[in-house]
């Protein structure tokens, strides 16, 4: 434990539904859900005002919109959210060469490798310099804690959110902690709590009163110890700037399961070149390739083989996964396949089959490329070009409007709402979904303006009515229900407003405060609101 705050946490508010409230000026203020959209989506993130109406990460997409009709609920688009978060985590690298990167919206910073004075009211000014530059770079905001030890600078920051900072003085842990409940604590999950409640333990002090005896009886000794150093607030682990990567996988999830063998195989082979594709990405290799394969009756299994060493070769993997799967029976359904590889290193010793394979290899790819493109021609005279997919919240241009993004798509046609992060709620259009004029976008900036080049939408031209642009392969809730040109409701602000009610809150901080900052979530009676991918009433 350090005797100053010098550990910061940033915790994202919301992150990818409030990059997509950034990004789309008629969702700002209004409920977003961002996952997957389809039966069996799960719901990634949920802004402040869905999730008033009880919608959570991890939830499925069905139940939540259960809960929530009228939200937005949006397709996930990584490439903006990696753009952003590279622009975070170069502002923690601008303050400490010692950043622990947890996920995209989500790092440890340890200040004191930085130099900053191990003061409180030096490590204040940091957090809340941080939280402004944040502001500016992205037009988003993020949640600090400031701490002594890890675990407490993530409670700190989840204590402050949304858009908040809280400071947790080095000497009042226990005090902090006490009345917590024990699912605070790092690695109790579930299963963990529930066994300390039928020991009649609910809370952190009860925990840490309890004695490091008792939990050690109850958890064993590596997770009780653990859990009584924590329960008073103990934590020595450093902030690490590169954690290693211990596997690295790709999985899918069907919406309908799949019963014919040779599909499952080819689903299995896609994913291992998925998996090879992320592999060579982050210049690594494997020893150990694994499969998993969900049932229908959500059964899980793996299956894993161990290489005689390292390879990134695609045709082995793909090898490996294919012998997997021969000993796992699917004649029931498979709802998830998964591929991965495990016991990564830095080097990759040449396999001998591939190593002969590989020139062979190499020539049939080749050969099937020409033939498939002899056949496209062939049939291309023959059959028509088969229909565009248009998924909700994806960026598309038009060569007559310019940039905006999917609202909803049906029954061949495709509904687009054209506005930028920097214009106000834009007009909507509906386009067959095969338009030639409409393609498929790049994410625009969140902040400073349009890039140079851009082109905006034409002026003057009335809103389209929305007619067969519903949605009902799981796209956004009534999209084609707009009001007509101005009258539809706008978000807070317009050009250049905050992306947010969640976002526009003061940030509120208190010295030696723990609740300092935590705002109530906002986003009151947002359900009923008319915009973009909610029905009107």
């Amino acid at each position: 434990m350090r005797r100053a705050p010098t550990i910061l946490h940033l915790d994202m508010d919301a992150f990818f539904a409030a990059a997509e409230q950034a990004a789309k000026p008629s969702l700002r203020g209004k409920p977003v859900v961002v996952g997957g959209i389809g039966p069996r989506g799960v719901v990634s993130t949920a802004s402040y005002e869905a999730r008033v109406f009880g919608v959570r990460s991890a939830m499925p997409t069905a139940q939540a919109r259960r809960r929530c009709p009228n939200a937005a609920y949006l397709t996930p688009r990584f490439t903006l959210y990696r753009q952003v978060s590279d622009q975070v985590m170069e502002l923690l690298h601008a303050l400490s060469p010692l950043v622990e990167p947890l996920s995209l919206d989500e790092a440890f910073v340890d200040l004191e490798a930085g130099g900053v004075e191990p003061d409180t009211a030096a490590v204040r000014e940091v957090g809340e310099r941080l939280r402004r530059d944040i502001r500016r770079t992205t037009g988003l905001t993020g949640s600090v804690g400031l701490a002594g030890a890890k675990m407490l600078a993530k409670i700190a920051s989840e204590q402050a959110k949304p858009d908040g900072l809280v400071v947790i003085e080095p000497g009042r842990e226990r005090e902090l902690l006490g009345p917590m409940t024990v699912r605070t604590l790092p690695g109790v999950g579930p299963a963990t709590a529930e066994t300390l409640r039928r020991a009649g333990i609910h809370t952190v002090a009860e925990t840490a009163e309890a004695g490091e005896a008792e939990l050690v009886r109850l958890l064993g000794r590596a997770h009780g110890a653990g859990l009584y150093a924590m329960a008073l607030g103990r934590d020595e682990r450093p902030v690490v700037a590169e954690r290693d990567a211990k596997s690295i996988s790709v999985e899918d999830t069907f919406e309908v399961d799949l019963t014919d063998r040779t599909r499952v195989r080819a689903e299995v082979t896609r994913l291992a070149d998925r998996c090879v594709q992320r592999l060579r990405a982050a210049g690594r290799s494997g020893r150990t390739v694994v499969i998993k394969v969900r049932n229908y009756d959500f059964s899980t299994l793996t299956r894993s083989e161990t290489l005689r060493g390292p390879t990134d070769d695609p045709g082995v993997v793909r090898e490996a996964a294919a012998r997997l799967l021969d000993l796992v029976d699917t004649t029931g359904g498979v709802r998830l396949l998964g591929v991965g590889v495990t016991g990564l290193a830095d080097f990759t010793q040449e396999d001998l089959f591939a190593q002969v394979a590989t020139e062979k290899a190499a020539e049939e790819e080749a050969e099937r490329e020409r033939r498939a493109a002899d056949e496209a021609a062939r049939m291309a005279v023959d059959e028509p070009e088969r229909p565009r997919r248009w998924l909700p919240g994806l960026d598309v241009v038009h060569d007559e409007f310019g940039a905006g993004w999917v609202q909803g798509s049906g029954v061949g046609r495709v509904t687009v709402r054209f506005e930028q992060p920097w214009t106000g709620p834009g007009r909507v259009r509906t386009f067959r979904v095969d338009d030639p004029a409409l393609r498929p976008g790049e994410p625009l900036p969140l902040v400073g303006g349009p890039p140079d080049g851009w082109r905006g939408e034409p002026s003057g031209a009335p809103d389209e009515p929305a007619d067969g642009a519903g949605d009902p392969s799981g796209g956004l809730a009534g999209a084609g229900s707009e009001r007509p040109a101005g009258t539809a409701s706008h978000g807070p602000g317009g050009p250049g407003a905050a992306p947010s009610a969640a976002q526009s809150s003061a940030p509120a901080t208190r010295p030696n405060s723990v609740s300092a900052g935590a705002a109530s979530d906002p986003g009151t009676g947002s359900g009923t609101a008319s915009g973009a991918g909610m029905s009107s009433r």
